[in-house]
């Protein structure tokens, strides 16, 4: 058809004479002009009329009713028809005039008749005589010079290879029909007879019926046709697999029982080899007797299962996994606190205080009965870098424990700490099974990873499941969804790492001993690097200590200025890249192979490029300026401050510097405190009603915030108001009160560190913190002189010696 989206239906041939005959109203089937199609005759109006047919020509003439809309859509084109309306049932104004055949009455009193169509119609106009309805009608020909084209023709061609296909595939289809067909004749009587004989819908016949061009009749059922094949190829593909599975299921049963016919006449054990490597197996191993006896209920299952079933397999994995868990499996611990203090002192340098407390917890093991071991919970908190990994490996390693390590960043799903359960395709036991598996033992050191990256949405919450196995009142009986057998995780060293303890939800955190790691000092990086750095990216490097010598100011230079972080996996990565540039030197024939090269800080500018970072310097700005102390993920900064005042103003206090809303709230405390305290310092209160006040921290695109800064925001406006400079060299920290007050604050240990870098000889603190400058390494102590005050007025005299209040 020429346009395939909508086609026109009208019937033609409507010069030809009027004719009647008696209507008969029905829906389906379609009757087709020549073809034999039985009738169901239900109804007393329906009787009546066939009385009146069988009494004159046996004549019927059968308009069919009009599909609605839904069933209309269902066509592979859209459709225009011409209808009309009787008994409110819309009819198509092309029907078919038949012949009645045969009547066939049947004992429960219905009628069956079969009529042979004889043409195509077009309805006129429908009149009643005598109460039964007739119609009067046109006839619509065929049209001789169409049958006679050349394109109708080789569509007629088209149309029977088709069919004659799909009659091949189709055992229904009797020879006779296919004889019929090739004889039909015309393509007209061709496209009918095809027609009638295939099971197509409702409205695809009744449009094929209807359609008055031969052409488009038979390109519409070409589509037709070649619809039905391809769903028979489909079919017949489907049922191709099907039988090769059952085939191939049967052929394995029928060898199954050969081969245990042959084994039974060989004397040999004919039982399945799995169920019999499986008993070996539970011979060989000690399990716990709730273990064995859900084994056994497991076995008993798993021999009266087909192999060929899909739950032979859940089934047998099921008991390899319980086989496989290290139940009572121990690795006997070595618990000398001497011993281990060794090892841990020769994995890593300085973290006094982590390893005071590890060896603490192994005491309490060492004195323990052995049947009473259980195994404490730690988490180790601190930057990325510093130690956390390799600590546990050190603590496995001096326990003469297996260690087993699970990263647990950016997990979502439950199911990865409990497992999945057994009716779940591809299930499996959740990461703590799994990795116990792994260790091989039941008393492994478990490392949990990342443990504050955990993650939850619509699968669950990991950091939930993970209360029980954390819990030592709760993880002796620790259940899996897999196994659903409990499992004692109470002798498992658990150590969690994790570079925040603020994502890390509370009721988790109360269940670990938490143990920080804090930053290394540039003295102790220095140490770390010659130890364990240098020598280890030697060897990567390909190159010998005979080769390249590493000054210590050389390492200073890549601290200092080449790396800015609170670890040491940087300076690693860094020391590698000098060493592998002095590598291809070397290689190039720009270095002798057998002379010595010393690594200074010229040769490390030279190879890495200019300096990265600059060191932070302590000034001396004058009346304005104080120097306070700041803690930073990557160690402690100085933070310098700066104020001034401008006139014309109104009192209004300016704040900039990307600072936070805590810090803020600190300079408005600090200024409010000022302010009612400007009597003492000889400040007229009308200059603060004549000046606007301007605060700024340097390094506007770093966002600060916390409270640490009170006490320096304080003398600076000090400071500028009274036109006094602070004494050099001095730097403080501490949160202020309204009431003067100075309280504590954190992050003392990394503050004074840069404190001294930065050329810091006198540091103010709070006392409250005194405690805390015992964590500071002795050599850092020895270079400053600490002043601790509690009250706002004792800092005033350390800051400004001859103010007297």
């Amino acid at each position: 058809m020429a346009d395939s989206s909508v086609i026109s239906v009208n019937g033609i041939g409507v010069s030809q004479p009027e004719a009647t005959a008696v209507f008969f109203p029905m829906r389906d089937p379609v009757v087709f002009p020549f073809g034999l199609t039985p009738l169901l005759v239900d109804g007393e109006d329906k009787l009546a009329i066939l009385r009146r047919a069988m009494a004159s020509d046996r004549l019927l003439a059968i308009f069919p009713e009009m599909p609605d809309d839904e069933e209309l859509g269902t066509l592979p084109v859209k459709v225009s028809l011409k209808i009309f309306t009787y008994a409110e049932k819309r009819r198509s104004m092309v029907g078919v005039l038949a012949r009645v055949v045969k009547e066939l009455k049947f004992p429960d009193g219905s009628v069956r008749i079969v009529v042979r169509g004889v043409k195509r119609i077009s309805f006129s106009k429908l009149e009643l005589t005598d109460g039964v309805p007739v119609a009067r009608f046109r006839g619509i020909p065929e049209n001789r010079e169409e049958n006679e084209n050349e394109e109708v023709i080789a569509r007629q061609k088209s149309v029977l290879m088709l069919f004659q296909e799909l009659a091949g595939m189709m055992p229904g289809l009797p020879d006779e029909l296919q004889v019929a067909v090739l004889n039909a004749g015309s393509p007209a009587r061709m496209a009918d007879m095809i027609a009638d004989s295939m099971s197509f819908s409702y409205p695809e016949k009744l449009l094929l019926l209807v359609l008055s061009e031969v052409r488009a009749r038979q390109e519409f059922l070409a589509i037709l046709l070649n619809r039905e094949l391809e769903v028979m190829k489909l079919s017949m593909k489907i049922q191709s697999e099907v039988s090769q599975a059952m085939s191939q299921q049967q052929r394995e049963f029928y060898l199954r029982e050969q081969l245990r016919t042959i084994q039974e006449e060989l004397g040999e054990d004919s039982r399945n080899p799995d169920i019999i490597e499986l008993e070996k197996r539970i011979s060989e191993t000690e399990l716990p007797d709730k273990v064995s006896e859900v084994i056994a209920k497991e076995m008993a299952r798993l021999e009266v299962i087909p192999q060929a079933a899909p739950e032979y397999h859940i089934s047998y994995t099921y008991i390899t996994w319980l086989l496989d868990v290290p139940w009572l499996k121990f690795t006997e611990d070595r618990l000398d606190c001497l011993e281990a203090a060794k090892v841990l002192d020769a994995d890593h340098y300085g973290l006094e205080d982590v390893k005071e407390r590890i060896l603490e917890f192994l005491a309490v093991l060492q004195l323990r009965k052995n049947d009473d071991r259980k195994a404490p919970i730690l988490c180790l908190v601190g930057p990325p870098g510093v130690g956390k990994t390799s600590l546990g490996q050190s603590i496995a390693r001096a326990m003469n424990r297996n260690f087993v390590r699970v990263s647990l960043g950016g997990v979502r799903d439950e199911a990865e700490i409990r497992g999945h359960r057994r009716t779940y395709v591809g299930a499996m036991p959740g990461r703590i099974v799994q990795n116990l598996k792994k260790a091989g033992t039941a008393n492994p050191v478990f490392m949990l990873d990342e443990i504050d990256k955990l993650a939850n949405d619509f699968r669950g919450d990991p950091a939930s499941a993970l209360l029980e196995v954390l819990d030592p009142a709760q993880n002796y009986a620790f259940n899996d969804h897999y196994l659903e057998v409990d499992c004692d995780l109470s002798k498992v060293f658990f150590i969690a790492t994790a570079n925040l303890l603020d994502t890390i939800p509370g009721p988790l955190r109360d269940r670990m001993e938490i143990i920080r790691l804090p930053g290394y000092t540039s003295f102790e990086k220095r140490e770390i690097a010659r130890r364990y750095l240098v020598p280890r990216q030697l060897k990567a490097s390909g190159l010998t200590a005979k080769q390249v010598r590493f000054h210590l100011s050389g390492v200073d230079e890549l601290i200092d200025y080449y790396t800015r972080e609170a670890g040491v996996r940087d300076l690693e990565r860094t020391v590698g890249q000098v060493l592998r540039k002095i590598a291809r030197r070397i290689v190039e024939g720009k270095i002798e192979a057998g002379a010595p090269v010393s690594v200074t800080p010229k040769l490390v500018q030279e190879l890495l490029g200019p300096r990265k970072f600059l060191l932070d310097e302590a000034e001396n700005a004058g009346p304005g300026y104080a120097t306070g102390m700041a803690w930073t993920s990557c160690g402690g900064v100085i933070l310098p401050i700066e104020v001034i005042a401008i006139p014309g103003g109104k009192g209004a206090l300016k704040l900039t510097g990307s600072l936070g809303k805590v810090m803020q709230e600190s300079a408005e405390t600090a200024f409010s405190l000022i302010r009612a305290h400007a009597a003492e310092w000889k400040i007229e209160p009308a200059y603060f009603n004549e000046h606007d006040f301007h605060i700024h921290v340097p390094d506007g695109a770093t966002p600060k915030d916390g409270p640490s800064a009170g006490i320096t925001l304080t003398l600076a406006l000090i400071s500028l108001l009274t036109g006094r400079s602070l004494i050099p060299r001095l730097s403080m920290t501490g949160e202020i009160t309204l009431r003067g007050r100075v309280t504590a604050v954190g992050g003392i240990r990394e503050k004074v560190i840069a404190a001294l870098r930065a050329g810091i000889r006198q540091v103010i603190l709070p006392e409250e913190n005194r405690k805390d400058t015992l964590e500071i390494p002795e050599e850092v102590r020895k270079k400053l002189e600490f002043h601790f005050v509690s009250e706002f007025h004792e800092a005033l005299k350390i800051a400004f010696p001859k103010h007297k209040k």
